[in-house]
């Protein structure tokens, strides 16, 4: 599955801030602002960013995951964890 590529809108045309918004909500990318044709920033709408941000958390927490079995961790079946924090939390 490829991702579309972002949308590239030059500095000039942040004045339409209306239009700018709609384009920022509607967009499924983020929209790369440039200046002098070089990428300056990015606008994106805030269900983007949050699920941007969602995506990298879990990432984060799985290669905390990889990286401790890596460091000789037992990995442990998804039944057998909560198990043990029902066992544990008494729940």
């Amino acid at each position: 599955m490829t991702q579309p590529l972002p949308k590239i809108l030059p500095v000039n045309e942040l004045k339409n801030t209306a239009s700018i918004m709609k384009t920022c909500k509607e967009s499924p990318v983020p929209i790369v602002i440039t200046k002098n044709g070089y990428g300056e920033a990015v606008m994106m709408s805030v269900k983007l960013y949050e699920e941007m941000f969602a995506k990298m958390q879990a990432a984060a927490l799985i290669n905390a995951g990889i990286e401790e079995i890596e460091k000789g961790a037992s990995p442990m079946d998804g039944g057998e964890f909560f198990a043990s924090m029902r066992e544990k939390y008494g729940k």
